[in-house]
């Protein structure tokens, strides 16, 4: 199969799709790893509404950008939104000099320091995936603007 085609719905390819899915579910491990080292967690799970409550707002954002796409709505532009604001958001909240959850909040709560480094591994191969979804995206869409 061809994957630099875009003869799919929406003007996206497989690889583009791989992308994204591969992005919703390293985003759904890290999601999880909130939950289990129990720090920087909101509602649903908790009463408290917060950075993790308003970041569950992706899951829609994607799950539309899967039914517009498929659908032919919506392409390569959309993601390049999507992608681009997801991936500031992570490296904001998690790496930058005013992250609200630095690498310490992912790794130190864990017993074993093992899983605290897997943790932050997962939101580093997290933070990667988005971004090369943004810039596969990005190009997708000066490919049709040309």
């Amino acid at each position: 199969m061809n994957t630099d085609t875009d003869d799919r719905p929406g003007g996206l390819t497989a690889r583009a799709y791989l992308l994204f899915g591969l992005a919703t579910l390293f985003g759904l491990a890290h999601h999880v790893d909130h939950v289990i080292r129990g720090n920087h967690v909101g509602w649903p799970i908790t009463p408290e509404v917060n950075p993790f409550t308003y970041s569950l707002a992706i899951y829609p954002l994607v799950v539309t950008g899967f039914v517009l796409s498929l659908t032919g709505r919506a392409g390569s532009r959309y993601w390049s939104v999507v992608m681009t604001l997801g991936g500031g958001m992570l490296v904001f909240f998690h790496l930058s000099p005013w992250a609200v959850e630095p690498p310490s909040d992912v790794i130190l709560p864990y017993a074993d320091p093992l899983w605290g480094y897997v943790a932050f591994l997962i939101l580093l191969v997290l933070i990667g995936v988005v971004f090369l979804g943004a810039g596969y995206s990005i190009l997708l869409w000066r490919r049709a603007s040309a």
